[in-house]
């Protein structure tokens, strides 16, 4: 009962607890599979990219309203889908990779947000908007985590089947639905700056994406196919959430990190005894 106890008490204790644990919950559904298919596509570090293309935003709404949930986060979307616009823009128009030129964006932004932040906030502020706080997640962030987290599912089974065919084969999706094949992956990006917005209120934008990116990762350890992948990694996501929190109470550390920690922890547990690839399991096999 004692355990019980500890895992329950905060939850029904403190009503910021509970409503920073259905925000992760439902992060967890929408950012997770998004994490899946930048690992098929090899683009995991560009969600990293984009997680800090959001803060020049975020911190030029910092500005103008203060702590507004509203105007940071339309901020944050406007600025990592800029990123995203231009960094293909370069690409296509330029010998630079994608990779590269994601890279020489969100080093840049990065830079210039943390330097807007400094203008007018105290040390702590730029804290909370670079590692998140639990206490910023009220009524208004976890209405936008719902909102966000409805759309990102329904837009992503909307165009799963796309996602799909390109992470397999590429060629085939670009000669059947040619000039469509530019809107379905400006929507995925899309989809991930969304998540990676959604994010940032309990995780931060140095953290946000730890949510999308580590789950997915555990889950290739452990799943057969695609539809498992997806299911265990949002599984994984969850569980990650509750240990985190309950870390970050019994520990009084930050909310993000905690959370991206056990979410790393499931990580590295999942190399060494993952049933799929694991260190264990190719040892013995």
């Amino acid at each position: 009962m004692t355990l019980i106890h500890l895992l329950i008490d905060p939850f029904m204790d403190f009503g910021f607890m509970r409503r920073a644990l259905v925000a992760c919950l439902a992060l967890s559904l929408s950012s997770a599979p998004l994490g899946v298919f930048l690992l098929l596509r090899r683009m995991s570090l560009v969600g990293d990219a984009l997680s800090h293309a959001v803060l020049p935003g975020a911190a030029i709404g910092y500005l103008i309203s203060g702590i507004s949930l509203v105007a940071m986060g339309v901020g944050g979307f406007i600025a990592g889908l800029a990123v995203a616009v231009m960094s293909g823009w370069v690409s296509r128009q330029t010998p630079l990779k994608e990779d590269a030129s994601f890279a020489g964006f969100y080093l840049g932004s990065l830079a210039l947000g943390v330097t807007l932040v400094s203008l007018r906030g105290s040390s702590m502020d730029l804290l909370h908007v670079l590692f998140g706080s639990i206490l910023a997640v009220d009524i208004h962030a976890m209405t936008m985590v719902g909102v966000i987290t409805t759309f990102s599912m329904l837009a992503l089974a909307a165009i799963y089947r796309a996602l799909v065919v390109e992470s397999f084969d590429p060629v085939f999706l670009r000669v059947s639905m040619g000039r469509w094949l530019m809107l379905v992956h400006a929507l995925f990006l899309s989809l991930v700056v969304l998540n990676l917005v959604a994010g940032f209120q309990i995780l931060g934008t140095l953290m946000s994406v730890g949510l999308m990116m580590l789950p997915a990762a555990s889950a290739r350890f452990w799943a057969k196919n695609l539809p498992h992948t997806l299911a265990i990694a949002m599984v994984i996501g969850m569980v990650a959430s509750i240990v985190g929190l309950l870390w970050s109470y019994y520990a009084s550390l930050p909310a993000g990190p905690a959370i991206v920690l056990s979410a790393s922890l499931i990580f590295f547990l999942s190399i060494l005894f993952g049933t799929r690839g694991g260190v264990l399991s190719t040892v013995r096999r």
